[in-house]
C-alpha cells in the first residue's frame, strides 16, 4: 500500500470516528498525557453518561467524540497549569439492539461468589444487571454489595472490570444497574472482610 493510500485511509478512519455518535453501550478510552493515572476505558450507561477522575459525570450520548474530548478537556482545565491533552477514542461499540422476531434471543452470562445462585444464566438479550442478579436469586448474606464488580470482554479479548456499590443503584445515585448485559459477562460478588 502506497503512502498516499495509507494516508487516505487513516483520513476516512478519523472521519468515520468524528461523525459518529455516541450511544449507551459504547466504551470510551479517556488518555491524558499529563496524568496517565486518569487513563481508562468508561462504559457509556443507560443515561448517556460516563464518569471521569477530576471531570465529574459527562453527558456524551449523541455526541462525536470530538465533542467529548473538548468537553473533558475544559473540565480538567482547571486542575493543571495548562490546558491538559486529551485523547478520547472509542475503545468499544455497544452491543446493537436485538433483532425482532417472534422468539426470544438468549445469551449466558456468569455469576460467580456470593450471590445464592453462582453459575451460568441464561438471560433473554435485553436483560439488565438488576434483572439478572435478580434472576440468580440475589445476594447471600455474606455478599460485599459495596463491591460488585460487571466483568466484559471485547471482541479483541480485553478485560474491562467496571466497579459499583448495589446501594447507590437503590439510592438512585447510579444507573449502572440499568445497563443490558453481553454475551459473556461475569458478574462478580466478593464474600464481605470482617469488619465490612
Amino acid at each position: 500500500m502506497s503512502a498516499v493510500v495509507f494516508a487516505q485511509f487513516l483520513a476516512v478512519a478519523a472521519s468515520a470516528q468524528d461523525s459518529y455518535t455516541i450511544k449507551p453501550g459504547d466504551v470510551l478510552r479517556f488518555e491524558v498525557l499529563e496524568d496517565s493515572s486518569l487513563n481508562r476505558d468508561a462504559l457509556v450507561l443507560p443515561d448517556g453518561r460516563v464518569t471521569v477522575p477530576m471531570a465529574g459525570t459527562v453527558k456524551v450520548s449523541g455526541l462525536s467524540v470530538d465533542q467529548v474530548r473538548s468537553d473533558v478537556t475544559s473540565r480538567l482545565a482547571p486542575n493543571f497549569a495548562s490546558p491538559p491533552t486529551v485523547t478520547v477514542s472509542l475503545a468499544q461499540l455497544g452491543q446493537p439492539a436485538p433483532v425482532s422476531g417472534s422468539g426470544y434471543s438468549t445469551l449466558e452470562v456468569f455469576f460467580l461468589g456470593e450471590v445464592n445462585t453462582p453459575g451460568m444464566v441464561e438471560v433473554r438479550r435485553g436483560t439488565t444487571l438488576l434483572q439478572a442478579l435478580a434472576q440468580a436469586g440475589g445476594f447471600s448474606r455474606f455478599a460485599a454489595t459495596k463491591r460488585v464488580q460487571l466483568r466484559r470482554t471485547d471482541t479483541s479479548g480485553k478485560q474491562s472490570v467496571y466497579l459499583f456499590n448495589y446501594d447507590d443503584v437503590l439510592a438512585g445515585k447510579t444507573s449502572i444497574g440499568a445497563t443490558q448485559l453481553a454475551k459473556g459477562d461475569v458478574i462478580v460478588v466478593p464474600a464481605r472482610k470482617l469488619f465490612e
